[in-house]
């Protein structure tokens, strides 16, 4: 598993909870129980904080490395995605996103694709992006971001034919191979929620290895977020594997979230003072161990 992207885990489904900020030594030790090294934890924050996800601070002879506006941002949208065990209502409009961008600034172009596509946009033809979500504030958030104000125009609307708007998802979104990699991970990690659970009440799993199994399973499900756009039910093929794998994912999650978090804090404590988890943690914790 790549360090950078297993420290955008730890940092989404941990630090985040804990003031945002973490030392360095701290981090070292918890990406040493996934076999990550010294040196490529440096290197992988290193690239993290150029690119603008992190900062760092020194405190003494230490360094810390807290999320940037743009990482704490990063992190919120995803974590309501990762963690929403239902699909959202409609309200039957459609968000469309045209944009003209000139060749000279093929770059920004490209930048701006991967950007939609992770928020959840599908392509229904060249340059002209659709969802069905309420992603105003993602639009405009990129539009300020990029300053590509000149070149784009936003509509909100209905489809009004000749087709339905399930021909039109099926036009933007191949929901058929989504639902395979839903396949695929129900297969693999309902097989795993048993053996650990298991265990777990055997008391045959230590804290740290439960530490490594929740982050490896959130690690695997955060992975639909670059495939998966979040339809509404409404739009949804009816043997829609997602709502599986999302009860899955939670029932799991619940088995190794406490023990998990105490090895976190027993790290983590090593190197700050513990800060108190945030309410808005503890009630989404809550919420997921009720479902």
């Amino acid at each position: 598993m790549n360090t950078r992207s297993m420290i955008f885990t730890i940092y989404g489904d941990y630090i985040r909870h804990y003031g945002n900020q973490i030392w360095i030594g701290s981090l070292i030790r918890l990406l040493k129980e996934f076999g990550h090294n010294d040196q490529a934890v440096r290197a992988a924050i290193s690239r993290m904080s150029k690119q603008g996800w992190v900062q760092a601070e020194k405190k003494g002879n230490k360094s810390y490395y807290s999320l940037t506006p743009r990482g704490i941002k990063r992190m919120e949208e995803a974590a309501k995605r990762i963690y929403k065990i239902r699909p959202e209502k409609w309200d039957g409009k459609w968000r469309i996103f045209v944009y003209t961008i000139p060749e000279e600034k093929r770059s920004l172009r490209d930048e701006l694709r991967k950007e939609l596509v992770w928020s959840g946009f599908g392509t229904i033809s060249n340059s002209c992006w659709i969802s069905p979500n309420h992603l105003e504030k993602q639009v405009y958030d990129l539009i300020d971001k990029y300053q590509i104000e000149p070149y784009v125009d936003f509509f909100i609307s209905e489809y009004d034919g000749p087709h339905t708007n399930a021909r039109l998802v099926e036009k933007c979104w191949d929901l058929e191979a989504i639902n395979q990699k839903y396949e695929e991970f129900i297969s693999v990690y309902s097989q795993k929620y048993i053996i650990d659970k298991n265990k777990i009440q055997r008391g045959e799993m230590t804290d740290a290895e439960c530490f490594v199994e929740r982050t490896k399973l959130v690690h695997e499900y955060r992975k639909f977020l670059f495939i998966d756009p979040g339809l509404p039910e409404e739009l949804l093929p009816k043997e829609w594997m997602g709502s599986h794998a999302a009860s899955l994912f939670s029932e799991y999650y619940k088995e190794l979230a406490k023990p998990a978090s105490r090895f976190f804090e027993e790290v983590f404590t090593n190197g700050n003072e513990l800060i108190k988890k945030d309410t808005q943690y503890d009630v989404y914790t809550h919420e997921l161990m009720m479902e």
